[in-house]
């Protein structure tokens, strides 16, 4: 598909994509916020949250270093600034360590070290069979097209505060963890989506050729992580 405005199509896009898929609209977060004292205090039950949504952000943060069509000098520094605000903290830190003690702090049980998080082949096949085929579906789709990006970027600040909220019911002092107040009081997220369908918005108008793809991208990966939510909820509704 090639449009003269194929910028604004994807855009438009995009608005449709965050109507239908907003994450804090999945019943996972509701289901989530309304379990039992003593049910969400479950070490083994945190463990397994964490290290779900831990290794489906991990994905992303892993295939960001391979997403298309940002090659020239200025569009590596624009990325780079994004990958920053999650690899290069002060004094080391990340937003993979922050979220790792967010989950100590909770009580988790640690089912693996965070310096395990690395190959997500590797990764896959200690997984439960929802999460492996997220992080297959980002493996796969970050490097085709921004789409997927895009939608990740658009939807994080969303199911971060969806997150906090729905445990902050039984765990009230998460609202103070860093990887939530730093992220949202200097609106680290938002300015990531606004950033990457800028950046998209840049490339399609150089090359609307790649409409298609970046739709059909944006498309598969709003899809495939709403089910990555539906594996979530399978998960607390019958622990």
């Amino acid at each position: 598909m090639q449009s003269s405005n194929a910028d604004e199509i994807f855009l438009s896009f995009l608005d449709e994509l965050y109507k239908e898929y907003l994450p804090s609209k999945h019943p996972f977060f509701s289901h989530l916020g309304k379990l039992p004292f003593e049910k969400l205090h479950s070490p083994i039950l945190l463990g397994q949250l964490y290290l779900r949504y831990q290794a489906a952000c991990h994905a992303t943060r892993v295939m960001v270093y391979h997403i298309p069509h940002l090659d020239s000098p200025k569009m590596r520094v624009r990325k780079l600034r994004i990958i920053s605000d999650d690899d290069a903290l002060k004094n080391g830190d990340t937003h993979h360590y922050q979220l790792s003690r967010v989950f100590a702090h909770l009580g988790a049980v640690q089912v693996i070290d965070d310096e395990d998080f690395g190959s997500l082949d590797k990764l896959q096949k200690i997984l439960d069979p929802s999460t492996a085929s997220f992080l297959s579906l980002v493996e796969t789709l970050y490097p085709k097209s921004l789409g997927p990006w895009c939608i990740i970027e658009m939807f994080a600040d969303d199911w971060m505060r969806a997150l906090m909220n729905s445990l902050s019911l039984c765990f009230p002092s998460i609202k103070e963890e860093p990887y939530f107040s730093d992220c949202f009081s200097q609106g680290v997220e938002t300015r990531h989506a606004q950033e990457a369908a800028e950046l998209t918005s840049i490339i399609l108008k150089e090359s609307p050729e790649l409409l298609t793809a970046t739709i059909a991208g944006a498309w598969e990966m709003a899809s495939g992580l709403d089910m990555f939510w539906s594996g979530l909820e399978q998960l607390i509704l019958t622990c």
